[in-house]
Order: structure tokens, then sequence, then C-alpha cells
């Protein structure tokens, strides 16, 4: 692993407290591995043999029950995925597979929980993004339970405008049916989401959406910090 990479990890909350020497446990036998778009990396029902974290690339967590899929969740860097199947050593409950080419970083399950029962800032640590994953399940309940699709689909392009520099364009990195799965939608019913949003200054154009007036937008969406945050 390179120095450079390793201080990526080293900063990131989940590792920043812990021991010089726990940290080198963890990382010991770690490896970075290169994916193109498209590879599975886990499947639900599978035991945890590593501990995952997105360096580069996009990575989108799925379900599946009797023929049907849907998105859960879309990583990106830098970020671990699906820890608490790894501390508890139990089946994972969710799939794993890359959008685009994707560097991982995997990190052996029993180092990690090895150090879970060592090092007291990284148990606190683990404890926390825990709960910050609980709170993140809660609102993604309340949003899909309390929003129709479209007022999802709102709150979501106010969302990422933010997060992409609030210049009123929005980059997919993903296709719309991804996009329409992670919102709970069919893809015909984003298609026509999208049109219908057009008298409102929204243009959807490939894997771009382009916002003319965000005020307009939030009036619509009305965003909620106890479901947006």
């Amino acid at each position: 692993m390179r120095r450079s990479e390793r201080e990526i990890i080293r900063k990131l909350p989940l590792f920043k407290g812990i021991t010089d020497g726990h940290f080198d446990r963890l990382i010991r036998d770690g490896f970075l591995q290169r994916f193109p778009g498209r590879t599975d990396l886990i499947a639900e029902g599978d035991i945890p043999d590593f501990l995952h974290i997105v360096v580069d690339g996009v990575v989108e967590l799925f379900a599946s029950y009797q023929g049907r899929e849907t998105t859960i969740d879309i990583v990106r860097p830098v970020t671990t995925f699906i820890l608490a199947a790894v501390i508890r050593d139990e089946v994972y409950l969710k799939s794993a597979r890359t959008l685009g080419p994707s560097r991982i970083l995997m990190i052996p399950a029993p180092a990690v929980r090895e150090v879970f029962g060592r090092d007291g800032a990284f148990a606190r640590a683990v404890v926390n993004e825990l709960a910050l994953r609980y709170r993140v399940i809660v609102r993604t309940l309340k949003n899909e339970r309390l929003r129709n699709g479209t007022e999802r689909l709102l709150n979501w392009i106010l969302k990422e405008d933010r997060t992409q520099g609030g210049r009123g364009r929005v980059k997919l990195s993903f296709d719309k049916r991804t996009l329409a799965s992670l919102l709970g939608m069919t893809p015909e019913n984003l298609s026509r989401s999208l049109t219908s949003l057009k008298k409102h200054g929204v243009t959807a154009r490939g894997r771009e959406i382009l916002v003319v007036d965000r005020r307009t937008l939030r009036t619509l969406a009305k965003p909620s910090l106890l479901i947006d945050g």
C-alpha cells in the first residue's frame, strides 16, 4: 500500500484515534484491489471475510428476493460498508457491487474484531459508525414511508446539488435505472417524474440533471432536517 493511501485510510474517523500498533495490525494483511464496473464484491447470506473500504469509485449496496431487487444505498469514497456484519461475525444482509471502476481496501474481518476488543478508541469509533448508520436507516425509512416518488426525487436532487457544489448541475455516477431503484421507483415512474419537473426548471440530459431555480425546487421539495439532515 502506498504511503499516500495509508494516510487517507488513517484519517478515516474509524481509524483516526487508534494506536499505531493496532492500525498496523489492521492493515498488515489488508490489500487494495482494483475492480471493473459491475463486479460483485459480496453476496447477502455470506459470512464476511473482510471489512471493505471504498477508496475510489462507486459501490451499490442492494438486496434481492424472489426475482425482485432493490438498491439500498450508494457508497462513495472514502467509506466503509457493512461494518455490522463484520463486527458480529454474522451473514451479510446486503450484497455489494461496483458501479464503475473502483479501488477497494479489504481488511480481514478477524483483525477488525481483534482490534475492536483491544483498542478503546477503535471500539468507540465503531459504535459511533454503527450509530450513524442506524440514523441513516431511520431517515431512509421516513423518506420512503412519508414521501411519494416525486418528493423523494426532488429532495435527492437538492442533496446531490449541494454535494456537488451547488451549481445546479447534478452529474450521475450511475444509470437512471439504479437511481430509480435507490428512490424506490420504477424506471418508468422516474422518467415521468423528471418530465413533470421540466415546467419547474429541472431538465435531465443523459446522466446530468440541470436545475435552473433551486429556490423553486426547495419550495416543491419541502426538505426536512429530520429526514434529510
